[in-house]
């Protein structure tokens, strides 16, 4: 078992999108973490957005989704300074999760 980040869910509200917000709370999240112990960061999101602020596909890298739920284009991570390239696995959630519904893509 390896700890990893999970980075979602993560929303910025209708009127406020469009002003660079998402990016900057991305941004400034994965500077603050980088050093971490922890591999990567995981997150469900859009995948037109969130390559270009570093993410990548989690399926290209060797990992499978916690739940069917979470199409393969929005299944992402964010490789860490303590990420290696071995390591593959399934992604787990925390049961809070779970209890919160807080896991597949929302319209």
């Amino acid at each position: 078992v390896v700890d990893v980040l999970v980075l979602s869910p993560l929303g910025v509200r209708r009127d406020r999108q469009r002003q660079g917000i998402g990016a900057a709370l991305v941004t400034e999240s994965l500077a603050a973490i980088r050093h971490r112990p922890e591999p990567l960061v995981f997150l469900e999101g859009v995948p037109a957005y969130y390559p270009r602020l570093g993410f990548r596909s989690a399926s290209s890298m060797g990992f499978t989704p916690p739940s069917t739920r979470i199409p393969d284009a929005a299944f992402m991570a964010f490789p860490l300074d303590a990420y290696e390239p071995s390591l593959r696995g399934a992604l787990v959630y925390p049961d809070v999760f779970w209890r919160a519904d807080a896991v597949g893509l929302r319209p």
